[in-house]
């Protein structure tokens, strides 16, 4: 049996340049997360947690280090290979749901399958996950129909769609009151347990980061525990 992580994060290092000055985001993050883990990731703003988001799903660049997805090296991937990455390897949430207000909740999913070439229709993964996040009943509507959780729910569906290795979540319940945050933790909560979906959550919410297996704690660009 492989034991090998799912993510291997090894001395990874972020500088951000502005003319003459440069602005240490990671500093030697070293990380390793399971496939069929929910990890969360806490920290104060600034302390570099989207950026190591940014870097792990293939949106910018490392300034050093590694990190590898099934063995992989994103830091050392074409621009297309990444595109590729973001199309089938890894999929976003985000705290704001990002969806396109003149298309419905179906076709707003059936972007992220149409952008990797696969129809919707006629896909049991597809059912299960509609199951799962309750929505099958919201298809048909626009967002602006649809309550802040379930926008949220939409925007889960159409990030984990194609069956991505992994979810990155970045503050998903930043737009939501306390109910709709407990459902959407909830949620992710069975993805990972009922579908072995492998979840890295930003969160600055000690209660949301309860619902994973663990907890990271970033300060300055550093692991610190």
């Amino acid at each position: 049996m492989n034991s090998r992580p799912l993510i291997e994060i090894r001395d990874l290092q972020k500088v951000y340049r502005f003319g003459e000055v440069e602005v240490p985001a990671l500093r030697s993050v070293t990380l390793d997360v399971a496939a069929g883990e929910f990890l969360s990731i806490m920290g104060p703003s600034g302390s570099g947690k989207s950026t190591l988001f940014h870097i792990l799903g293939g949106l910018m660049p490392a300034t050093r280090g590694s990190v590898r997805v099934a063995g992989r090296d994103v830091t050392r991937m074409s621009d297309a290979d990444r595109t590729n990455l973001r199309k089938t390897v890894v999929g976003f949430v985000f705290q704001k749901y990002n969806l396109l207000p003149t298309l419905s909740a179906r076709d707003n999913i059936a972007i992220a399958r149409h952008i990797a070439g696969k129809p919707l229709d006629s896909d049991p993964w597809f059912d299960n996950v509609l199951e799962l996040l309750g929505i099958r009943q919201r298809l048909d509507h626009k967002p602006r129909a649809l309550s802040g959780g379930e926008q949220q729910r939409i925007a889960i569906a159409r990030a984990i769609v194609n069956r991505p290795a992994i979810l990155l979540a970045d503050e998903p319940t930043g737009n939501l009151d306390t109910e709709n945050s407990n459902i959407v933790l909830g949620v992710l909560r069975d993805l990972n347990e009922q579908l072995g979906q492998t979840i890295l959550m930003i969160t600055h919410n000690p209660e949301a980061a309860a619902y994973g297996h663990r907890t990271v704690l970033m300060r300055d660009g550093r692991i610190v525990t």
